[in-house]
């Protein structure tokens, strides 16, 4: 057994949480949203043909923020086709994913969904094909009253109040080679600023997130955030940032290391904002939006990327999720509420079916994937102000990173309901660790509300259709509380929610 210590006080925070960090995107692509969320005929479908039974999953999965509609999909779509009569809407190529798109779904449709969950849209603006005179008369259908041409034309569809739309990214990985329409750094930054300024005319009170790298490893990082943000710095709110973690190695050990290398990511980009922001002696802070991450290093084929034919739905990029996946999951979690003074909205990417927590077969049943339980959990228990760790565990060495510790922790504290929770994950592979938490200044009397912990023996065990609980949440029966000092024993590769209250 290896012995782990994390202190937290009261006095010392991070910042309060902002609960959409706990998004998800929808992405017309693949099974994501045909089949998906929406299949009418579906048994299990309402009238709407929304799925019901994915409904439930979502709200159990507990997202706060929907990004829609892409992604690659973005930067080739005319967001004119998804509105008005189904019968009416044009059927296109999708270059992105090579695929035919029946517009059967759009934004209508979407809003609907995401108010039948009490689930806030984030919408993107595309900035491929298109440019800012397709953005802003998107934002004046979507968030403007009356009496013009684009808002009647809304309300004629059947939706008279505005959407009050708030958060919009302006485009998606422009950086990419693989993009439709990519550009340089001083292009995107210069159609950025033009964008952002018409789509603020119409409605001043949005939110923007202008791209940033598409990942860690683009030949361009740092210097295509520092051109484009030189551009547009005054006039959007965030850079988005996109990740996928992979287990390059086959190494549960190496595959850990990820965790230490988003937070690397993060630090560096704030790095990178912030000297912009010298650079033109503003006191704005720009703020971070992870706005796609997840795992994704299986279903990485051309097969998994594209089928012959221009097909309808095909199933793409559908990754069969294991327990270490669902660990680097929750570690990324862990990772973004540490970084909560600057990582304000994150998306895990995507809900249903294309690399998602949730699963579905076409005309049958929908279940969790493994990553589905420390997302549900973080959610779930997030609440409040993130203190700043003091952790004392042991470390190993790795090629993904040369200093790991084995814990990773991050302690959230309600001060409204007087609940506080640690989130904490046990890198070590065989031993148990007995872990030490100081409440310190919290409540001298707690009680112990919940220990939970996801753990198998197994690190490739999956759930399926046929075995959907093969990994799941448990109680974790080795833990107790005596006043400021929690006390637990976390399995070898183990993801882990102590829940206590202050009486």
């Amino acid at each position: 057994m290896i012995a782990s210590r994390l202190i937290v006080d009261r006095d010392f925070v991070i910042s309060e949480l902002d609960r959409r960090l706990f998004g998800v995107f929808v992405e017309h692509m693949g099974r994501c949203v045909y089949t998906g969320i929406f299949e009418p005929g579906h048994p299990d479908a309402d009238e709407r043909g929304y799925r019901k039974d994915v409904m439930a999953l979502t709200r159990e999965l507990g997202p706060t923020i929907v990004r829609y509609p892409g992604g690659n999909f973005l930067s080739g779509y005319n967001w004119e086709d998804g509105v008005g009569p189904r019968e009416k809407r044009p059927r296109r190529l999708d270059l992105a994913w090579y695929s035919t798109e029946t517009n059967q779904f759009g934004t209508n449709e979407f809003i609907e969904w995401c108010r039948a969950l009490d689930i806030e849209p984030m919408y993107g603006v595309n900035l491929g094909t298109r440019g800012p005179d397709e953005a802003r008369r998107f934002v004046e259908y979507c968030n403007h009253p009356g009496g013009t041409a684009l808002s009647d034309l809304r309300r004629e569809h059947g939706y008279e109040k505005p959407h009050d739309i708030k958060f919009w990214c302006l485009g998606n990985e422009m950086d990419g080679p693989w993009q439709i329409c990519r550009k340089t750094a001083e292009e995107y930054g210069r159609a950025a600023l033009e964008t952002a300024k018409l789509m603020r005319s119409v409605d001043p009170t949005i939110q923007l997130a202008a791209c940033g790298s598409s990942t860690h490893e683009m030949p361009t990082y740092g210097a295509w955030e520092d051109r484009v943000l030189d551009h547009c710095f005054e006039q959007v709110d965030f850079i988005s940032l996109h990740t996928y973690f992979e287990n390059r190695r086959d190494s549960t050990a190496e595959f850990f290391g990820n965790i230490e290398v988003m937070d690397l990511f993060i630090k560096e980009i704030v790095s990178v904002a912030d000297s912009v922001a010298a650079r033109k002696h503003s006191s704005k802070r720009i703020m971070l939006s992870f706005d796609e991450w997840n795992v994704w290093y299986k279903a990485r084929t051309i097969n998994d990327l594209r089928k012959p034919g221009w097909p309808e739905a095909p199933r793409l990029i559908e990754e069969v999720y294991n327990h270490e996946d669902a660990l680097v999951v929750g570690g990324a979690l862990i990772t973004m509420m540490n970084n909560s003074d600057r990582v304000k909205t994150a998306c895990l990417a995507q809900l249903v079916n294309v690399i998602g927590p949730i699963m579905t077969e076409p005309g049958g049943r929908a279940w969790r994937q493994t990553i589905f339980h420390p997302f549900a959990q973080a959610s779930k228990f997030g609440h409040g102000r993130v203190l700043k760790p003091v952790v004392d565990s042991p470390t190993y060495e790795a090629e993904t990173f040369p200093e790991i510790p084995y814990l990773c922790a991050a302690v959230v504290d309600d001060r409204a309901t007087g609940t506080t929770t640690i989130f904490a994950l046990n890198r070590h592979l065989s031993d148990e660790m007995e872990l030490d938490v100081e409440l310190r200044g919290l409540g001298r009397e707690r009680t112990l509300d919940h220990a939970l912990e996801l753990y198998h023996a197994n690190m490739k065990a999956v759930n399926t259709v046929e075995a959907p609980t093969t990994v799941a949440p448990a109680v974790n029966n080795a833990v107790s509380v005596d006043g400021e000092r929690v006390r637990a024993k976390l399995k070898p590769g183990s993801w882990n929610v102590i829940v206590t209250t202050a009486r």
